[in-house]
C-alpha cells in the first residue's frame, strides 16, 4: 500500500492537478473532471490492492516456516477483474515436497479456484446486472472502469448457481395468512440442445411463483401494498415437482409462523392444477378463485352476444352471488342454444367447464368477509419474471428460465448478491485445532524495526508506523493449513 501511494505522491497528484487545472479553464466540462478523478482514483486503488495481495506473496516466499513442505518454482504476473477494475499482480508458484503437487498458495489463503478471472464483488455486479438487463450487460458491468467478461461466460455462472433456504428471523403468531400463485410463460430456445424443439406448441416453459404474506396495507400514496411478502419459485414440471415446490412453503410458514395459531391460509389463484395441489400440501388451507379470471371466462362466454351481452352477464353473476350452481350452468346452457359457430361453441364449454369447476373456489372469495382475500398475481408475475424474461422477444433454454427465476426470486425477496456468490464457494479445507498466534515482545520490537527501516520518512506517520497488520498477516499464514 505505502509503495502505491508513494507513487501516487509522485505521478498521480500531477494528473490530479491537470485534471483540475484544466477544469478551471471552463467549469461546464464536469463530466471530464469527474471521469479523470475517477480514473485517477480507481488507478490507486487498483494498485494499493495489488500491493496487498503481493506483501502476502512475499510473506509465503521469505518465511519458510509458513510453508512447511512447499518450496518456490517461480514467480508470475496475473491479473483479477474486481469491482474497482482490472489488478495486476504477482504471485509465486510453490511445489510440495512430498507430492509434488504444483500450488499458488496465495490462491489458497484468498480462496480462489483454479484459473478464477473475477473477484466476488464483481461476480456480485454482474448477476445483478445480469438478473435486470441481459447477459451481455452484466458482462460489461464487472467493474465501473469498464472491464468485462463475455455473455457466455456470464451465462455459465448463472447457470452453476445454487439457492439458500430462505432464512427466517422469529417467529411470528398470526391467526391468518394468504397466499398467491401464478406462472409466467417463457419462450425456449431449445430443450436440451439447440435444435431439438420440432412443434411450437413445446417451445415454452412455465416458471411458477408462490408468495406468502400476511395481508394487504396501503402505502403512502393510498396503493395496496402487501405484508410481509416471502416468494417461490422456479421451473417446476411434473406433479411430484409441483409437490416439492408447496413442500418448500409449508416449511416457511413452519418456520416463519406458529402454525398452532393460524386457523386459515387463503390460496389465491386462477385454479390450474397445480394450484389447487396447495391444499393438499399445507394444512388449514381453502383456494379462492381470482375474481380476475371469473370475470375474464365469462366476458369470454358473452363477448360475442352484442346488445345481450350485458343482460346475460348479469343472469351469471346474479346466479353467482346467490350461491345457485344449477342457475350458472343454465345460463351457460342458454348461451350455446344461440351459438352457431363451433369454435365459440368451444370457447364457451371451456368458460363454463372453468367456472364450475371453481365453483368451491368461486364461493369462497364471494361469501368471505376477509377483505384481503384478493389476488394480484398477475402483477407480480409481471414485475418478478415478465420484466426480465418475457416481456420481450427473448428464448431461453430450461436451465436458464429456472435459474434466473431463481435469482429474481432471491432479489425480490431481499437476497444479497455477494453472499449468493459466497454460498457458491466450497470451503477450504482447515487443520483441526489450529491455534491463535501469539508474539513475543522481542519478535514484536524486530518488526516494528524492520517496519521502520522499510518505511523511511513515512514511519513516524501514525498510520504506516503501527506494526500489527504485518503481524495479523503473518498470523492469517500461519493459521490457515494448506489442505493439499
Amino acid at each position: 500500500m505505502i509503495n502505491s501511494i508513494q507513487q501516487f505522491c509522485q505521478d498521480g497528484a500531477h494528473r490530479l492537478t491537470d485534471i483540475f487545472s484544466n477544469y478551471t479553464s471552463d467549469l461546464t466540462k464536469i463530466a471530464e473532471m469527474v471521469y479523470g478523478v475517477t480514473d485517477e482514483v480507481t488507478k490507486l486503488g487498483c494498485s494499493i490492492i495489488a500491493e496487498e495481495w503481493e506483501s502476502y506473496d512475499e510473506l509465503l516466499r521469505i518465511r519458510k516456516d509458513l510453508r512447511p513442505g512447499w518450496y518456490i518454482v517461480r514467480k508470475d504476473e496475473t491479473s483479477l477483474i474486481t469491482s474497482l477494475g482490472e489488478v495486476v499482480y504477482h504471485k509465486t508458484l510453490f511445489k510440495n515436497t512430498d507430492t509434488g503437487e504444483s500450488c499458488y498458495l496465495l490462491d489458497q489463503l484468498m480462496g480462489l479456484e483454479h484459473h478464477a478471472r473475477i473477484t466476488e464483488d464483481a461476480e456480485a455486479r454482474i448477476l445483478k446486472e445480469a438478473s435486470e438487463s441481459s447477459y451481455r450487460k452484466g458482462g460489461a458491468n464487472a467493474s465501473i472502469n469498464g472491464d468485462s467478461i463475455s455473455k457466455e461466460a456470464v451465462m455459465n455462472k448463472l447457470h452453476r448457481l445454487e439457492f439458500p433456504v430462505l432464512k427466517v428471523a422469529e417467529q411470528k403468531e398470526l391467526k391468518t395468512l394468504y397466499i398467491d400463485a401464478d406462472e409466467d410463460h417463457v419462450s425456449l430456445q431449445y430443450l436440451e440442445h439447440k435444435g431439438d424443439i420440432k412443434k411450437p406448441r413445446n417451445n415454452t416453459v412455465m416458471p411458477r411463483i408462490i408468495y406468502v404474506y400476511e395481508g394487504v396495507d396501503t402505502d403512502e400514496e393510498g396503493r395496496p401494498k402487501l405484508i410481509n411478502t416471502k416468494y417461490f419459485g422456479g421451473v417446476y414440471d411434473g406433479q411430484e415437482e409441483i409437490k416439492k415446490l408447496w413442500t418448500e412453503v409449508l416449511d416457511y410458514i413452519n418456520e416463519a409462523y406458529d402454525f398452532e395459531q393460524i386457523n386459515r391460509i387463503y390460496i389465491n389463484g386462477d385454479g390450474a392444477p397445480w394450484i389447487r395441489t396447495g391444499e393438499k400440501i399445507i394444512p388449514k388451507s381453502k383456494f379462492a378463485l381470482d375474481k380476475y379470471h371469473m370475470h375474464k371466462y365469462i366476458i369470454v362466454a358473452t363477448s360475442h352476444l352484442e346488445d345481450s351481452a350485458d343482460d346475460v352477464r348479469s343472469d351469471i353473476y346474479r346466479a353467482i352471488h346467490k350461491k345457485k350452481k344449477w342457475m350458472v350452468e343454465g345460463v351457460f346452457d342458454q348461451i350455446l342454444a344461440v351459438t352457431e359457430k363451433e369454435t365459440k361453441c368451444k370457447a364457451i364449454e371451456h368458460a363454463k367447464a372453468y367456472i364450475l369447476g371453481n365453483w368451491s373456489g368461486i364461493m369462497l372469495s364471494m361469501k368471505s368477509q376477509d377483505t384481503n382475500v384478493r389476488c394480484s398475481a398477475e402483477g407480480h408475475v409481471s414485475h418478478v419474471y415478465a420484466d426480465r424474461m418475457s416481456s420481450r422477444p427473448l428464448g431461453w433454454c430450461r436451465i436458464g428460465a429456472d435459474k434466473m427465476s431463481r435469482l429474481r426470486i432471491y432479489r425480490y425477496n431481499q437476497g444479497d448478491i455477494l453472499e449468493l456468490v459466497r454460498f457458491q464457494k466450497k470451503e477450504l479445507k482447515q487443520v483441526a485445532g489450529a491455534e491463535e498466534v501469539i508474539y513475543s515482545a522481542s519478535e514484536m520490537i524486530a518488526m516494528e524495526k524492520a517496519n521502520r527501516q522499510r518505511l523511511g520518512a513515512l514511519a513516524d506517520l501514525p498510520v504506516y508506523s503501527i506494526p500489527y497488520p504485518q503481524i495479523k498477516k503473518i498470523a492469517a499464514l500461519k493459521n490457515h493449513i494448506w489442505g493439499l
